[in-house]
């Protein structure tokens, strides 16, 4: 899968496409199919911001870190993809129970 990685006002240097390619590769374990990742790096004044926007078959992921250091954010936009990751994988065994209490009979 190829992995797009754009930035703003910085240069992508190969450490940090090795390092967001060896994170998103922990995305694997939850065997969804992930279509298009797109990674946006930004330097502004007060840290670095990461962006990441991911197709999937149901609901896109997309999520957004800010950091003074660059590996932190990608690290916390991993987290925050991983959590998006869970909700989508989990969510049929969160729903309600299928047996209503109205059509409870007492014996």
């Amino acid at each position: 899968m190829t992995l797009s990685i754009t930035s703003k006002q910085m240069d992508i240097t190969p450490a940090i496409r090795s390092y967001i390619e060896e994170k998103f590769a922990k995305l694997d374990k939850w065997r969804a199919q992930l279509i298009n990742p797109h990674f946006i790096l930004s330097k502004e004044p007060d840290g670095f911001i990461v962006d990441a926007t991911i197709a999937t078959k149901g609901s896109p992921l997309v999520a957004s870190a800010k950091h003074d250091d660059m590996y932190s954010a990608v690290n916390d936009l991993i987290g925050k993809l991983e959590k998006q990751l869970n909700k989508i994988q989990h969510k049929p065994e969160a729903r309600r129970a299928s047996e209503s209490i109205k059509d409870y009979v007492p014996e």
